[in-house]
């Protein structure tokens, strides 16, 4: 069954066998994801994550149908009705679908109206039937017409139903059914009579019809969100019954006498009461799912370029989170992000103190020797940017505008409460503004993937799959930027290959008692860290300053002793082949292939000697918002704009162009071609130049451009 189930999973990943098969077995040891694409790629055929965790997801679901097959298997064979050809069929079968309709005339059933015919007799009169061999129906029907069958219309009535639950367990019948869907489905929408006005943000949906197959992803969730919420009436259906009547017609009637009739009849009700309603929720069920895998992959790719943000790096940084009526909030960090003051200025009306917060905020400056300024993108903030560069400081300052979204989920959270007990959420909402400005990563990870701002629909979607994806593409940035030993949070840490909450908690208390850890072997040291979770994790912790030059790399412990031989080669310490380039184009990189150790590695490990420890992530830049723009009113269709791309969705992106509302470039404006799938074009973070195409002032909604703009 292994073997099966390998060659299957390489042909509709189109992957070789063997990197299937050892991908598989390093899963099974325990490897993570990160772990096998970084260190394994001899293994693997150099499989980037991607394609192991569709491995792994489509290992999965195979094992989960076995149990499916074992329970069906043990279903059919206590009803005495399992053959070796039925055993045989449904153990090699593949797929869920054709499983379910195999097992269908089998599956225990509750009182139909086909059962209770057969409770009748009338099984032997729907053979009859069926057989269409004869044209005296009334007479064959008076046979049965006895005990609780009243006449003849009731034993016709009562075959005709059995006849009907044949047809829709055929499994002929439902892929011809299934078919037609395909082609030439439509969902269609209606608004529920009442419900006008309270489903006024449905309007779009309230008369609505379109092909199935081109049922964009977020048209399909918000249909069936409305639906959810009772405003809308939602059905999939062929254009034409008639067309999948007139199929089934033609497969189960084989005659024209009456006999036939019988048979068209429960073809038609067959096709309306059965099969019809059980396509149409298989239709529904699978293309919210196609729905929910594209808004998830969006979803992701949104969360791994707004966790992979350049940072500002170790700098003392002054955050504030901006308000009117309640102040600003200020707080002083120093270069590891630890909290070093805190206080309220009130810059603004309706309690403005412009003089006195401007003394505070320059003092605090030169005090705490302040080298960056980061400013909440919320309420006042376009207000606090002008008050912040408009004074006078001792030092040159960079000023930035970072988004707030999710850092009032974080100040409450227990993370937070954790991290600053004595302090209440408006200054653990600050330290996190000024944090998310020097390392986006390290901050962004304490807040649920789903409260940072970047998803569309998310709690419409499949929440166990959205949490599976985001939860790969936090472990993916947070091992492919690596994480520092000796600073991480332990929040951080658990998002390291090879590292659960208690290892991470250990590592933490380890630091605390034995201070900042020298080396990667000193790991080894930490309760519970046994040889597995070390070999799984130590290639993406780093020691900075730590005596070997290697434990600040990506080089895994395995490699150290290769790298030594390299240096030894050429007669020099491993710092020296580090900083000398000249050395390093010496090395013969063949000459060090072994059984275990290949190209693959080799190129890794010179790559990484060239600059060890490299941060993956871009230099952070300065940028501006237009000063003319304060608040939507300011915004003035024909004006061309700086703005940042704040999420990507498939009907296109969001720019925030400095006031409260973000406005919305559709996707038949992102170029002056063609373009399918926005994220060709856009990502979070990008900055942008636009050009405002419209303004409703009333809905507050900012129409954009971004074509002809520069």
């Amino acid at each position: 069954m292994e073997s099966t189930m390998n060659n299957y999973i390489s042909q509709i990943l189109n992957l070789s066998e063997q990197a299937v098969a050892n991908t598989l077995k390093l899963l099974a040891e325990g490897a993570t994801i990160p772990f096998i694409s970084r260190y394994r790629k001899e293994a693997t055929g150099g499989l980037d994550e991607v394609q192991i965790a569709a491995i792994d997801t489509a290992h999965k679901k195979l094992v989960e149908l076995d149990k499916r097959k074992e329970t069906i298997l043990s279903s059919i064979e206590e009803q005495g009705k399992l053959s070796d050809e039925l055993r045989s069929r449904i153990t090699r079968c593949m797929d869920a679908t054709e499983l379910e309709d195999i097992y269908l005339p089998y599956k225990p059933k509750r009182r139909t109206r086909a059962e209770v015919a057969r409770g009748k007799g009338l099984e032997p009169l729907a053979k009859m039937l069926m057989a269409q061999n004869s044209n005296g129906v009334e007479s064959m029907a008076m046979r049965f017409v006895k005990g609780e069958v009243k006449d003849v219309d009731e034993a016709l009535q009562g075959a005709r139903d059995i006849i009907a639950e044949w047809i829709n367990e055929s499994e002929r019948s439902r892929n011809t059914v299934r078919n037609i869907f395909a082609r030439e489905a439509r969902i269609t929408s209606k608004v529920i009579a009442g419900k006008e006005s309270e489903g006024d943000k449905y309007r779009d949906y309230f008369d609505w019809s379109e092909p199935l197959s081109r049922c964009s992803s977020h048209r399909m969730l918000a249909i069936r969100r409305g639906e959810k919420e009772g405003f809308l009436r939602v059905n999939i259906a062929p254009a034409d019954d008639a067309v999948a009547v007139e199929r089934l017609e033609r497969q189960f009637v084989r005659s024209q006498g009456e006999c036939a009739e019988q048979i068209a009849m429960a073809v038609r009700d067959g096709y309306k009461r059965l099969l019809r309603p059980s396509i149409e929720t298989e239709f529904a069920n699978s293309s919210k799912e196609k729905a929910d895998e594209e808004a998830i992959r969006v979803f992701a790719a949104n969360l791994k370029q707004l966790l992979l943000a350049p940072p500002l790096g170790q700098k003392r940084v002054l955050a504030i989170d901006p308000g009117y009526r309640t102040g600003c909030k200020v707080v002083c960090l120093d270069a590891q992000g630890n909290l070093l003051h805190n206080e309220t200025i009130f810059p603004h009306p309706p309690k403005s103190d412009y003089a006195g917060a401007s003394r505070k905020l320059i003092r605090l400056v030169e005090q705490y020797k302040i080298e960056a300024i980061s400013i909440g993108n919320g309420t006042a903030s376009r207000e606090t940017e002008q008050f912040v560069t408009s004074q006078r400081y001792d030092r040159p300052l960079q000023v930035f505008v970072v988004s707030e979204d999710g850092a009032s989920i974080y100040s409450a959270s227990k993370v937070a409460r954790d991290e600053f007990p004595d302090y209440d959420v408006t200054v653990r909402g600050a330290v996190s503004i000024g944090r998310r400005l020097m390392d986006p990563l390290a901050e962004l990870v304490k807040i649920d993937p789903k409260s940072i701002g970047v998803g569309q629909y998310q709690y419409d979607v499949n929440q166990s799959e959205l949490k599976s994806s985001l939860d790969r593409t936090v472990e993916h940035c947070v091992n492919s930027v690596g994480v520092n030993v000796n600073t991480a949070s332990k929040h951080l840490l658990t998002y390291v290959s090879g590292l659960n909450a208690t290892l991470a908690q250990n590592i933490v208390d380890y630091r605390a008692e034995h201070g900042a850890f020298a080396s990667r072997s000193e790991l080894k040291r930490v309760p519970r860290m046994g040889e597995k979770s070390f070999e799984q994790s130590a290639g993406f912790l780093r020691i900075p300053d730590a005596k070997n030059p290697l434990d600040n790399s990506a080089v895994h412990p395995e490699r150290y002793r290769l790298v030594e031989q390299m240096a030894k080669d050429l007669g020099c310490s491993v710092g020296e082949l580090i900083a000398d380039g000249t050395r390093r184009a010496q090395i013969q990189v063949d000459r060090y292939v072994s059984g275990d150790v290949g190209l693959p590695t080799l190129h890794d490990i010179m790559s990484e000697l060239e600059k060890p420890g490299r941060d993956p992530r871009q230099a952070i830049e300065v940028w501006s918002f237009d000063e003319r723009i304060r608040t939507i009113d300011d915004v003035k269709a024909g004006m061309v704009l700086p703005g940042i791309v704040t999420n990507v969705t498939n009907f296109g992106c969001f720019v925030d162009i400095g006031v409260k509302e973000n406005g919305l470039v559709h996707v038949s404006q992102l170029a002056d071609r063609y373009i399918s799938d926005p994220t060709t074009i856009v990502s979070v973070h990008q900055h942008v130049t636009v050009r405002v195409l419209e303004v409703d002032y009333a809905r507050k909604r900012i129409s954009l451009s971004m074509k002809d703009v520069n």
